[in-house]
C-alpha cells in the first residue's frame, strides 16, 4: 500500500499532520442539564488526536436544533467552555478539529427538548425516530418517533441562520479550528435540499436554485462570521434514509457545490453510505465534484485505507474520514501504519452511552 494517507496537508493555511479524518459521531455524553461539553469528551477526542483533522460530534446551535438527548450544544456560554477543555487537549497533542454545527428541523421531538419541531413543509418524517433516555435497562437509551413538525415562517429561517452563525462565532472562541456545516443525513438543511421533504412555493421551494437558498445563506453568514477558510460543508447525496428519497437530489446537490465553490470555502464533506454492502458512488459524480468544486472534498463512509490510496492516487479527494475505526481504535492511524490488528466495537450498548466512560475511552492502545 502507497502511503500518500500518511502525508501532511495544507486545508486553506491550516496544516494536517496527514490525510486521516475522524469523521463526527455522536455519543451522547454531555453533562446534564444543559449539554455542556465535559472532561470525559475532552478525554475522548484527546485520545484520537493522531488524526490529521478531527470533525466533533454535531453539535446543536439551539435548542430548538436539538434532536437526541445528551448531545453537546455551542449557544450557551457554559457550553463554549466545555469545548474549550475538548480543543486544548486536541491541540496539545498536535491535532487540528472542527464543530460541526447541527440542527435537525423535523428529526426531533417535544420528548427530546420540549418544543415542536420545525422544518421547510408540516410534513414528519415517516419511519423516523429520535432517542431518550428515560431510565431503561442498564441505561440504553429509548427510542420515539418524530413528530408532525411546523413549517417554518420567514422569521423562523432567519432565526436558523443566526443560530449558526453565532454558533460559529462560538465555535472559534472555544478554539475550534474552523466549524463544518451539517448539510446532510436528513436534517434541517437537508430538508431544505430536498424536494419531497420541502413543498414550499415561496423563494426557498418549487426549484432547485431555491431549494439551496437556506444552505447559502447559511454558509455565507458561517463567513462574515470566522472567514471562508474555517467554513467546511458537509452534504449526503446518495444517502436517503430519514425519509429523504428525492429523485431530484443530484442536480440540486451539484447546483449547491458550484455556488460553495463560488464562496471559496475550505472543504465539502461527502457523507457516504456505511453498510457493508452499501452502494459504490459513480465516479461520473465524484469526476464532476471535483470538477465544479476546486476546494477541498472528503469522503466519509466504509473506507479503507487501500480504498483511500486509490481515491488520492486518481486525484477525486483529498482527505478521507473513518468513523467506526477511530471510534474503536483511538491510535487508528499508527496501526494502519504498523499493518496492526484493529480493536471492534465491543458492545452497541454503548456507542450511545448517556454519559459513561465504557465504551467510549477504554478501548486499548497499542502496547499498552
Amino acid at each position: 500500500m502507497k502511503n500518500k494517507i500518511f502525508e501532511d496537508y495544507n486545508l486553506q493555511g491550516l496544516e494536517l499532520k496527514n490525510r486521516f479524518v475522524m469523521a463526527p459521531m455522536t455519543r451522547s455524553r454531555s453533562t446534564q442539564p444543559g449539554d455542556v461539553p465535559n472532561m470525559l469528551m475532552a478525554d475522548y477526542y484527546g485520545q484520537r488526536g493522531s488524526a490529521g483533522l478531527i470533525i466533533s460530534e454535531a453539535s446543536q446551535v439551539s435548542l430548538q436544533g436539538k434532536g437526541y438527548e445528551r448531545t453537546p450544544g455551542i449557544y450557551t456560554e457554559e457550553q463554549v467552555e466545555g469545548w474549550k477543555l475538548t480543543t486544548d487537549v486536541v491541540h496539545e497533542k498536535g491535532g487540528k478539529i472542527f464543530l460541526q454545527l447541527w440542527h435537525v428541523g423535523r428529526v426531533s421531538s417535544s420528548k427530546v427538548n420540549g418544543l415542536q419541531p420545525i422544518a421547510p413543509t408540516a410534513c414528519a418524517a415517516e419511519d423516523t425516530s429520535v432517542y431518550i433516555f428515560d431510565g431503561a435497562p442498564n441505561g440504553d437509551a429509548s427510542f420515539v418517533p418524530v413528530e408532525v413538525p411546523k413549517a417554518m415562517s420567514l422569521s423562523d429561517i432567519d432565526q436558523v441562520v443566526k443560530e449558526f452563525a453565532d454558533g460559529a462565532k462560538n465555535a472559534i472562541e472555544a478554539g475550534f479550528d474552523g466549524v463544518e456545516v451539517h448539510g446532510a443525513n436528513g436534517y434541517l438543511i437537508d430538508q431544505f435540499l430536498r424536494s419531497n421533504a420541502n413543498h414550499r412555493l415561496d423563494e426557498y421551494g418549487v426549484t432547485s436554485v431555491n431549494r439551496i437558498r437556506l444552505l447559502l445563506r447559511i454558509t455565507e453568514a458561517v463567513i462574515e462570521k470566522i472567514g471562508k477558510e474555517k467554513t467546511g460543508v458537509r452534504l449526503s447525496p446518495f444517502i436517503k434514509f430519514k425519509d429523504m428519497d428525492d429523485p431530484e437530489i443530484m442536480g440540486t446537490i451539484m447546483l449547491a457545490c458550484k455556488e460553495l465553490n463560488k464562496l471559496g470555502i475550505a472543504y465539502i464533506h461527502l457523507c457516504e453510505a456505511d453498510w457493508d454492502d452499501a452502494p459504490e458512488i459513480p465516479d461520473d459524480f465524484r469526476q464532476s465534484l471535483r470538477k465544479n468544486f476546486r476546494g477541498t472534498i472528503i469522503a466519509t463512509g466504509n473506507k479503507t485505507p487501500e480504498k483511500a490510496e486509490e481515491l488520492f492516487e486518481r486525484d477525486l479527494v483529498d482527505l478521507v474520514g473513518f468513523g467506526r475505526k477511530f471510534l474503536a481504535n483511538p491510535d487508528y492511524p499508527e496501526r494502519v501504519l504498523k499493518n496492526a490488528p484493529l480493536n471492534e466495537i465491543t458492545n452497541g450498548h454503548t456507542l450511545f452511552g448517556g454519559g459513561d466512560a465504557k465504551g467510549y475511552i477504554d478501548y486499548p492502545f497499542l502496547d499498552r
